[in-house]
């Protein structure tokens, strides 16, 4: 390959693109130098504005050739570093490919591209008494196809499954240039499901330009209840009573320790339903399309609750303003990180298990920092806990590493894993061997050098 000419390779993709859709310099926004993670910020060569999929081949084939380095950027929302830039790459963003083409209710599906925003897409499938089973709290922010390369999964999962379960095709791009086309059967066994390869693969395999979701009927009911708990046992309990209650019902299971809504109280102008803060606080919301029926059954489920000592006290929101209202507690997330240094922890562990999980990680960081301070929240019904730590309160030099060696060393003795729903990026690849055998890690290589030979995907995310 000859000597690589920046000079001559900017031109070239100058001429790839309309006018205006190449930025270099001073002209690249600053939120092209970096995700949410805090990675750390890294300007790349130039940011490429396709406006469609033959653009967005274009670039590939063209950087494919020049062995120049391409990182898809969505809405920059992901917290593992997936979308930090290389120095002498190209960002790929994703934005202007916003079309949602297709609103199917006969087949409930969507057709969409992939920088669609979160909120734009479910305030469309409204319109037509629909929804999109991901939700999450960037949703103002946040891309489809961004969601759907990290596998996001948000606030719904128990009711609808993480982002893989609401895909029906996929278009990509592959590096060399060449497009594989969408395809939109429901059922369809031909083969290797090359889509699936790309949901959870943070770009490291291609780019994600256009996407067949699956659009599920608008609930036309909608409780939600704030409980106080005394710890993860009740919610635990009223878990399975609400499941056996209201079957594929339960749309949200937020549970949240006293040290997050505490946090909270601080810091966030936000009404807090219970004084003293319990223990624990659980924020439910259910669905259906008989509001009486849903009610009642789950008035039923919180009155045994509490007549059998496990729920403290109960709020059930008569109104939807009163229902945002409680919902604010659990998405005021965001605006707690501007009030320390936060390292953010997105972990999986088996649903039983995860009270006893979050004890170990307590106990592990009183022993290294017995001053530290960390707030805990999380997804219940799929077992997903969320930690942040203050690293403003630890000693000077402590790192993000240190602190994740620590609460990552204790996710082996539950079969844990460490991303949920992020993704691993850069900040988590050093502790991909917690989660991952020899083999599958090898399995995943392999996948990379067949679709990726030159490594010019997201070079540096997930694995060396």
């Amino acid at each position: 390959m000859p000597t690589f000419d920046p000079s001559s390779f900017l031109e070239s993709l100058r001429r790839t693109l309309s006018a205006g859709a190449v930025l270099t310099g001073g002209d690249i926004p600053e939120h092209h130098h970096a995700d949410w993670s805090g990675a750390g910020a890294v300007a790349p060569l130039a940011v490429a504005r396709p406006n469609g999929t033959e653009e967005v081949a274009a670039v590939l084939r063209l950087c494919n050739a020049h062995g120049v380095p391409v990182v898809p950027h969505g809405g920059l929302t992901g917290l593992s570093g997936a979308a930090q830039p290389v120095a002498r790459g190209i960002v790929l963003s994703l934005a202007r490919l916003d079309r949602i083409e297709q609103i199917d209710p006969a087949a409930s599906t969507v057709t969409v591209q992939a920088g669609v925003i979160l909120q734009r897409l479910q305030e469309a499938l409204a319109g037509h008494h629909l929804q999109f089973g991901v939700d999450l709290a960037p949703r103002g922010t946040c891309q489809i196809g961004g969601l759907l390369a990290c596998n996001a999964g948000g606030l719904n999962v128990i009711q609808h499954g993480a982002a893989r379960a609401q895909v029906i095709g996929l278009e990509c791009v592959l590096p060399g240039g060449d497009v594989l086309p969408l395809r939109a059967l429901q059922k369809n066994c031909t083969g290797y499901d090359l889509a699936q390869w790309f949901i959870g693969s943070e770009g490291t395999l291609g780019v994600i330009t256009r996407a067949v979701l699956k659009a599920v009927p608008l609930p036309t009911a909608r409780k939600t209840a704030c409980l106080a708990l005394s710890g993860v046992d009740g919610a635990l309990d009223l878990l399975a009573r609400l499941r056996q209650r209201l079957p594929q019902q339960i749309a949200a299971f937020e549970i949240m320790w006293d040290d997050f809504l505490g946090a909270a109280k601080r810091w966030v102008p936000v009404p807090q339903p219970f004084d003293p803060i319990p223990p624990l606080t659980a924020l439910i919301d259910v669905t259906g399309n008989d509001e009486a029926a849903i009610g009642q059954a789950l008035e039923d489920a919180l009155g045994e609750g509490i007549e059998s000592g496990w729920i403290d006290d109960a709020v059930i929101a008569t109104s939807l303003a009163q229902a945002a209202q409680l919902w604010q507690l659990r998405d005021c997330m965001a605006e707690l990180w501007t009030h320390m240094k936060p390292v953010n922890f997105d972990l999986s562990v088996p649903v039983p298990r995860i009270g006893e999980f979050r004890a170990a990680v307590q106990a592990a960081l009183a022993r290294r920092w017995p001053d530290h301070r960390a707030y805990y929240f999380g997804h219940i019904g799929d077992g997903n806990l969320h930690i942040i730590v203050d690293a403003a309160v630890l000693p000077a030099g402590t790192t993000a590493y240190d602190v994740e060696a620590v609460v990552f060393a204790e996710l082996p003795p539950f079969a844990g894993s460490i991303s949920a729903e992020h993704g691993v990026g850069t900040l988590k690849k050093p502790f991909l061997g917690i989660s991952r055998g020899a083999a599958e890690i090898d399995a995943m290589r392999a996948v990379k050098r067949a679709l990726d030979p030159n490594g010019i995907m997201n070079p540096g995310k997930i694995f060396d």
